[in-house]
């Protein structure tokens, strides 16, 4: 039997949010949510476009999964994506969830049902880019990891989520056929508790998007300091973005903006967090830096 992992009081903290505070593993809903219709603005610009000019790229397809930071961070980067790019956007993520999760043959063991695994989504949606954004569960409640815990198994915590990163591009590139996506790894921002960790599943990340000719969106540095992109900060100085907007610069008068709720040093959200998981109801620096820097990605991609 496996010891627990004992983090000390700021860990159990930081545990409880994951396990509380993030909400409990997301109920699967009925069905995953379908695409809405390509933008007027885009059928009306290939309508009147001039004879002789390059036709215009089509509204791309893009699949978003993930865990508890994506399930806040869905509905802001979706309307990025319509707004920047017209793009028809699908998210399915489960709050607590790791790769394995979404891999096809882990339904018995897994948080998301057979429905909803990527390969199955990819089946269904014909997305263009598959959007990845996982903060690396390193917990022993995800029922696919076995009870690998990075806190006693790191070299087996490691390989697996190696392996299940791997098994995830196949199974998504499969499912694709001769249409197969893009898959967008998201780095992840600093850890508090493990810093380590974050910086080598990143590069794990890094790698496997390079050996498939995927993309990566590094929008845990724009959650992080300019001084030091693994340094974990509740407050960032506000960006020009930020200054323009309101109710983005938290804090104009010291020129900084919060990134992390004070009781919350995970997640991006500024509202306090709930037992049900869900998409960030308020203003969020944080959600919204990284959400610009994933549709950044695809949108440079796409050039």
């Amino acid at each position: 039997m496996r010891k627990p992992w004992r983090m000390g009081v700021a860990g159990a903290v930081l545990s409880a949010l994951l396990l509380g505070g993030c909400g409990d593993p997301q109920s699967p809903p009925d069905e995953a949510p379908s695409a809405p219709d390509a933008s007027p603005t885009t059928r009306q610009r290939a309508a009147t476009a001039s004879p002789g000019t390059p036709a215009a790229k089509p509204a791309p397809e893009v699949l978003y999964l993930g865990d508890s930071i994506a399930t806040e961070n869905q509905k802001v980067l979706g309307d990025l994506l319509k707004d920047e790019l017209h793009a028809r956007y699908t998210a399915v993520p489960y709050s607590g969830t790791t790769l394995c999760d979404y891999l096809e043959g882990t339904a018995d063991r897994s948080l998301v049902p057979a429905a909803d695994k990527a390969a199955a989504l990819v089946r269904r949606l014909r997305p263009d880019y598959v959007v990845l954004q996982f903060w690396g569960n390193a917990w022993d409640y995800t029922p696919c990891m076995d009870g690998v815990t990075y806190g006693e198994d790191r070299a087996e915590y490691f390989s697996r989520y190696a392996a299940a990163a791997e098994r995830l591009t196949d199974q998504i590139a499969g499912a694709g056929g001769t249409h197969r996506p893009t898959i967008v790894w998201v780095l992840q921002g600093p850890d508090p508790m493990t810093p380590d960790r974050v910086r080598r599943v990143n590069a794990l990340y890094e790698k496997q998007a390079g050996a498939s000719g995927d993309l990566v969106a590094d929008a845990g540095k724009a959650v992080s300091p300019a001084s030091g992109r693994y340094t974990w900060a509740q407050y960032l100085p506000c960006t020009a973005y930020e200054r323009t907007h309101d109710g983005y610069c938290t804090q104009p008068d010291r020129g900084r903006t919060a990134v992390h709720h004070d009781k919350d040093l995970l997640h991006f959200c500024l509202a306090p967090t709930t037992s049900k998981p869900r998409p960030c109801p308020v203003r969020s620096p944080g959600v919204t830096r990284m959400a610009r820097e994933i549709t950044r990605a695809i949108a440079e991609a796409r050039s």
